[in-house]
Formats: C-alpha cells, structure tokens, sequence
C-alpha cells in the first residue's frame, strides 16, 4: 500500500523556524516533531519561569494532536526533554494535571541546554481517528 504521508500545522502554534512539519501522520499514527514554548503570537516564553515554559510547551503539542484528530488520551509516548534534573517534579505535575487521566509511555531525558534557552522540549506519537 502506498498511503501518503500527511503534513500536519496546527495555526494556533508558530510554523517552524527549520526544515520540518509539526507533526506527520501516516494511517492512524501522528508524529509530532518536538515542541518548544513559543506562543501563538510568536513570542518565546525562553525568559519566562521552567512552569511556564512547560505549559506552553504542552500547549502546543496539543494542539498540534487535535488538529490532528487526536488528544491526550490517543497519546501513545510522550519523550521530554528538560534543564535540571531539578525541574522533574513541577514538570511531572504540570504534565498530570494537561494529560488527566490519560497515562502513555513516557520517557524524560535529562539535558545540559535546549535550543534558544528553552529548559523543555517535548514530543510525542500517537493515534487518530
């Protein structure tokens, strides 16, 4: 079988700055690229405190998954990336409290710096239809 491959662009969430889409799909499968905390308007949250940069991060990846015809709870696997081991709890219950009741596999990676001095980057794959 040869289904294309679908582009994803959520409006609500900035294109991005490289050579990429948001997320692909193929099938029922959605691939969201990873996501920073940059918001609609295009401002970065970079400058603002580690929670708020989750919640916009979350946001839009998100968002990203419903424009997709996906949510949380067709969220297969969540990777993080974050800044200091530090921030691992407050990023754990922001994550709880954005995902409800919703539990997929999930991996966070400690990481020494993120891309423009984001402290959190997250990506994820999951279903459609």
């Amino acid at each position: 079988m040869n289904d294309p491959i679908a582009r994803i662009s959520a409006a609500v969430v900035p294109e991005p700055a490289g050579h990429y889409a948001q997320a692909t799909a193929w099938r029922d499968l959605v691939f969201v690229s990873g996501q920073l905390g940059p918001r609609s308007d295009g401002s970065h949250t970079a400058d603002q405190p580690f929670e708020v940069q989750v919640r916009q991060a979350l946001t839009n990846l998100l968002a990203i998954l419903a424009e997709a015809g996906s949510g949380p709870d067709r969220v297969l696997r969540v990777t993080a990336y974050i800044v200091g081991v530090e921030n691992w709890p407050a990023f754990n219950r922001i994550y709880a409290e954005m995902f409800g009741e919703a539990k997929p596999a999930r991996t966070v990676v400690p990481v020494p710096e993120l891309h423009h001095g984001y402290l959190v980057e997250v990506d994820a794959i999951g279903t459609r239809g």
